[in-house]
């Protein structure tokens, strides 16, 4: 019987049923981003995300399938990746040279191998979905069980929402979320789903989920038997960002949707067009009809307007009379994530080419604050405090690559991502239904991506990486059916 047990282990479709497992949890599970038990991490790393158990066990299984012949796909995006990391390597080596002076019990040794770790994290997440999507059946299955994860976090969220409403109590509500979570209920009301708050629910929104429901929207593809899910799942998901009242992540979809609307929706645009003026020449129905859409999209623009304006964190955008810019930064709430920036960005320019080292920017960002932050910033007072542990970060994974491996960092990244972009747009000069939902759902991510890192400076999010890992498998696999 043991014998028995183990050859059919062993077997290849038993192991390819465990990969595929593996790989649908590790999808369902990505909403949870700081997932309270991983061993050896400190109360202070919040970027925690649950998927990384599955993928820990995929990936062996995925090198083991190679082994025995089954073939993986190796894109040439892996060239300047892997010449970024070889140069994060090296900037920290001549970080240590700097060797400076340690922060609140931090020493640069470890934070240089925190954040190391991080890059590997993301390398799983961007591997696993290279290797997991070679053609259109393994991308219908990774968007599904995205959406189930999806279809999860909206669950929470309007438990969340509930809950805010008064309907449940929030301390057992609480006591819920903090079973998997490392955060609590937010006390100012505003959704945060399954994430660690509601701007990362916001960019995991708009890099993950948005880009494949808009372009199924768009392109009138489906991954499922039910037409009606993603427009669905699109309005709720709309509903959701909305309540977590994050600039960031609303001005990230906005400026995604448009700009991926613009560059590959022209047909749509010219149908709708066509359609639109057409009916103005025909009957007095189609004319209402035409009058009242238009009626309806500006009404629905305005009830999303004075919704987000009853938070005055969003009202504060437009509502403020500063007389300069520091003085608006500091007036709308960002005047901490702008010391914070600036801090890190005197560093690289002290260190311009190779940085301060992978992970040090903290070290040089309260010596490097703004004068204008000491005295306005009350969040920058009380980080000051000889009591207060907190090590800071860019916020800005932008100005992160160029205050901690300089210009040279920087360019590999930005290679690295026109690469990436490159491989998405490769997939045109396939004239399928799928190929122009892939292209897409890839092109607005990246935008989004892109946008997003204004914002947030680590590299161990999965936002950052399964997208275009996904697509780059796509178009790695095209290129070598073309070859063969």
């Amino acid at each position: 019987m043991s014998n028995e047990f183990v050859k059919k282990f062993q077997s290849q479709e038993t192991l390819e049923s465990a990969i595929k497992f593996l790989w649908a949890a590790a999808l369902l599970t990505l909403p949870v981003t700081s997932f309270r038990w991983f061993p050896f991490l400190g109360d202070t790393t919040y970027v925690r995300p649950m998927s990384l158990y599955p993928l820990a066990v995929l990936i062996p299984l995925l090198l083991i399938q190679w082994r025995r012949g089954k073939r993986l796909n190796w894109s040439g995006a892996l060239i300047p990746l892997g010449m970024l990391i070889l140069f994060l390597f090296t900037a920290t080596s001549i970080g240590f040279l700097l060797d400076p002076i340690p922060l609140r019990g931090q020493m640069y040794f470890g934070r240089a191998i925190r954040a190391l770790a991080t890059i590997f994290i993301g390398l799983s997440f961007f591997v696993s979905a290279m290797w997991m999507n070679k053609d259109e059946d393994d991308l219908r299955f990774t968007v599904q069980w995205i959406l189930a994860g999806l279809c999860l976090d909206l669950a929470w969220s309007a438990l969340q929402q509930i809950t805010f409403m008064g309907f449940l109590k929030k301390e057992m509500v609480t006591h819920w979320q903090l079973a998997f979570s490392m955060r609590e209920l937010v006390r100012s009301n505003r959704v945060s789903g399954l994430a660690y708050e509601p701007a990362w629910l916001a960019g995991q929104l708009a890099t993950i989920f948005f880009p494949f429901l808009f372009a199924a929207t768009l392109t009138n593809y489906r991954v499922t038997k039910f037409k009606w899910l993603e427009p669905a799942l699109l309005i709720l998901s709309l509903g959701v960002l909305l309540a977590t009242y994050s600039r960031g992540g609303l001005l990230t979809t906005i400026a995604a949707a448009a700009l991926t609307f613009l560059l590959l929706g022209r047909d749509v645009i010219s149908a709708l067009w066509k359609w639109f003026v057409g009916g103005f020449r025909a009957r007095l129905w189609d004319v209402i009809l035409r009058v009242g859409l238009i009626l309806s999209a500006l009404g629905i623009l305005a009830g999303a307007f004075i919704f987000l304006s009853q938070k005055e964190y969003i009202s504060r955008l437009w509502q403020i009379d500063a007389e300069s810019l520091s003085e608006y930064i500091v007036d709308i709430k960002a005047g901490a994530r702008g010391a914070y920036t600036s801090g890190a960005y005197a560093a690289f320019e002290d260190h311009p080419w190779t940085g301060v080292g992978f992970g040090a920017s903290g070290f040089y960002i309260y010596q490097n604050l703004p004068d204008w932050t000491l005295t306005t910033v009350p969040e920058i007072a009380k980080q000051l405090s000889p009591e207060n542990r907190l090590y800071p970060n860019p916020k800005n994974l932008y100005v992160r690559l160029l205050a901690e491996t300089g210009f040279i960092g920087f360019i590999l990244y930005l290679a690295f991502q026109f690469y990436v972009l490159g491989d998405i747009l490769s997939l045109l000069r396939h004239n399928q239904a799928w190929a122009r939902f892939a292209v897409t759902s890839g092109v607005f991510a990246w935008m989004a991506i892109t946008f997003y890192n204004f914002t947030q400076d680590s590299l161990a999010t999965p936002n950052l990486w399964l997208v275009a890992g996904a697509l780059v498998g796509l178009s790695a696999n095209s290129l070598l059916k073309e070859n063969s």
